[in-house]
């Protein structure tokens, strides 16, 4: 699977503005475990919202859900190596929801 994605985040802003289903009143967290859930039915998901962390720093756009933890554990990734599980799940979440975000750290499993 060859996978493409804007390589900047303003590339990622133009996709997000004309794109359907985005619901822009959920959180992005919840965004994040609703897809992931999807299409991995993970035995175990975490979403942590690490922004606050981060507030006034380069990437913070103020909107409080721009730097997110998630700790995911599916059977779907058994036979996958690290780089073909990063994929997949930047394949799951898509990129108007990854361009809603500016930080993404994955513990896969």
């Amino acid at each position: 699977m060859v996978l493409a994605f804007p390589s900047r985040r303003r590339e990622f802003r133009a996709l997000v503005g004309g794109v359907k289903g985005v619901d822009r009143n959920m959180s992005v967290a919840n965004d994040i475990k609703r897809k992931l859930e999807a299409a991995f039915a993970p035995d175990r998901l975490e979403v942590v919202n690490d922004s606050h962390r981060h507030a006034g720093h380069a990437g913070d756009d103020g909107s409080g859900e721009s730097h997110f933890n998630v700790m995911i554990r599916a059977s779907a990734f058994a036979d996958m190596n690290r780089i073909a599980r990063h994929r997949a799940v930047h394949a799951a979440l898509g990129p108007e929801l990854l361009g809603r975000i500016h930080a993404l750290a994955l513990d896969i499993g």
